[in-house]
């Protein structure tokens, strides 16, 4: 049994922890005098940052929890307030002492320490990874977000479900479509209205295309890490092409307003874009191919195997080149009607993440086009039906799931687990004894979302 996520809420009288697998829902409720209830980390590896950020936001605290540090509350970040209780309001802090985080290290004679950030010189959103050393040799990482605590899930509150489509696009730019769909779907839900098949045809036309600049994004800034750059000057022109495809269609480069009760597409623009799009990959897989200097440092490299990639309960693409079969879009067999197959890796390290990008794009074009009718139905959300309502949808990064709680017709809370959060606990797993120069290679291999933990 996977779990999904596990998540906080304030009732008038107690507190409730929710925790969401793929096959049940299981509720307990804290009381707000003595908040305590028990861990679940030990077995479920992925609710560590799960239960340390429950703590700092809501002051629970998680029985038998071998990690209690803190996550959003950086060095100076006053300890005793609680940030997601409803009777926190504050607009501004006032710093505390400062109390230093203590990193996992790895002692001995001749290892060493290697911090990285959290301010990086690219553009890159801050995160800090604290390497322990032998040599060149990666004996273990941490790895520490939540620097932009942002408050969305906060800022949501009290406001109509229809006015939190702004923020909610923006919680991470490589999965705006993802997450304006799964808003979508939890509105449709809501107001009892069924979303047209024209207009599921629409949304799922540019969250592929969004698949698609993703990837070709990642095919040029991997090889590239492996030291061909290349390829990443011949990837950078296709995902130009990709954004600006995405800008004609719905007038922006990330598709923000793009997914509505009228949505439509210039499908002839699209597919012609997607038909030129695949003959420029299958010339670039036939040449990365033939280079055995990036084979050389793809293969063997990052490698996170079948039964640890279970047992974090990752998602996404990384768990699909491990041979996990996750994606959500084979569950209710409607992607599948418009040409969705699932493409598994085997042994997944790099090459098997690179190689898949590859694979997932030709599909990605192929249900593109499937999608291509011109038929057109409306629909439009009336008044939303208070209760509660959850909604995954397969991002680019993986499964990303959104959970609204509506109360008298306005947010009374909002959880985001994006699938970056489930796989960033992961990744130090995967880059045990590789050398640290491979560090870029197998963290652009993943590709996660910076902003999706610092929410």
């Amino acid at each position: 049994m996977r779990l999904i996520v596990r998540f906080a809420q304030e009732h008038k009288d107690t507190f409730e922890i929710v925790d969401v697998f793929d096959e049940k829902i299981e509720r307990q409720e804290v009381s707000k005098e003595k908040p305590l209830v028990d861990s679940i980390m030990t077995k479920y590896p992925s609710a560590i940052w799960m239960e340390r950020k429950i703590s700092d936001e809501f002051g629970i605290i998680f029985n038998r929890a071998f990690d209690t540090r803190p996550t959003i509350k950086h060095e100076r970040f006053p300890k005793e307030l609680f940030p997601m209780r409803k009777d926190f309001q504050d607009k501004a802090l006032e710093y505390s002492n400062f109390v230093p985080y203590k990193y996992e290290e790895i002692d001995g004679e001749g290892i060493f320490v290697v911090p990285v950030g959290p301010i990086h010189a690219g553009v890159i959103e801050p995160g800090h990874f604290q390497f322990s050393q032998a040599g060149e040799e990666i004996l273990h990482l941490e790895v520490r977000h939540f620097y932009k605590y942002r408050a969305i899930e906060k800022m949501v509150e009290g406001k109509n479900p229809r006015a939190i489509k702004p923020i909610v696009e923006r919680i991470s730019g490589n999965e705006s479509i993802a997450y304006q769909i799964a808003l979508f779907e939890i509105l449709a839900e809501a107001s009892r209205v069924e979303i047209p098949e024209s207009k599921k045809r629409h949304y799922f036309a540019l969250l592929e295309l969004e698949r698609i600049i993703h990837h070709l994004t990642d095919l040029g800034f991997i090889p590239n890490d492996a030291g061909f750059a290349s390829a990443l000057a011949f990837m950078s022109k296709l995902a130009e092409e990709a954004r600006r495809t995405m800008h004609h269609l719905t007038s922006h480069r990330f598709g923000f307003g793009a997914i509505n009760e009228e949505t439509t597409l210039d499908f002839d623009y699209l597919n012609e874009f997607v038909l030129s799009l695949q003959k420029e990959v299958e010339f670039f897989e036939k040449w990365i191919e033939g280079i055995p200097s990036v084979w050389d440092r793809f293969d063997t490299t990052g490698r996170l195997n079948p039964k640890k990639a279970t047992k974090y309960g990752v998602v996404g693409l990384v768990a699909r080149a491990s041979g996990i079969a996750v994606d959500q879009r084979a569950t209710s067999g409607w992607h599948e009607q418009y040409g969705y197959q699932m493409q598994l890796g085997k042994k997944g390290e790099v090459a098997d993440r690179f190689r898949l990008r590859i694979q997932e794009i030709y599909n990605s074009i192929t249900m593109i086009e499937a999608f291509a009718h011109q038929d057109e139905e409306q629909f439009t959300f009336k008044s939303f039906n208070d209760g509660e309502y959850m909604s995954r949808v397969e991002s680019s990064i993986g499964e990303l799931f959104l959970y609204l709680n509506i109360q008298n017709g306005v947010v009374e809370r909002m959880v985001v687990r994006d699938p970056s959060f489930i796989n960033w606990q992961v990744f130090h797993t995967t880059i045990y004894k590789d050398i640290i120069a491979d560090f870029p290679l197998i963290n652009k291999s993943f590709d996660l979302s910076y902003a999706g933990s610092d929410l």
